[in-house]
């Protein structure tokens, strides 16, 4: 079984930061791609921005530039750092992991909240 606790979450203003973690344990043998979705309310869940195993990254339109995806393997632990925030950006932050075997795990979900 795996387990994904997230920390970070939090209220801010408009144009602060945070920063979201996100630590996986449990059975993990080899990861994909690790990654945080959000979601808002009356809104589907999206994707924010995910990592893979070998670094490569993707981001929604909406955030680039102002949020940053990380990861450190040796941890099964990715980060994400949000600079410039805006109240749109206020959701439930959800960590997620894809296993090599493509077998797919979610955290409980963070709640950030910006205030305009």
């Amino acid at each position: 079984q795996v387990q994904l606790v997230e920390s970070g979450g939090g209220l801010v203003q408009a144009g602060g930061s945070l920063r979201l973690s996100c630590a996986g344990s449990g059975s993990i043998f080899s990861i994909r791609v690790m990654g945080w979705y959000r979601q808002a309310p009356g809104k589907q869940r999206e994707l924010v921005a995910d990592i893979t195993s070998g670094g490569s990254t993707n981001y929604a339109d909406s955030v680039k530039g102002r949020f940053t995806i990380s990861r450190d393997n040796a941890k099964n632990t990715v980060y994400l750092q949000m600079n410039s925030l805006k109240p749109e950006d206020t959701a439930v932050y959800y960590c997620s992991l894809v296993t090599g075997r493509s077998r797919s795990y979610w955290g409980q979900g963070t709640q950030v909240t910006v205030s305009s």
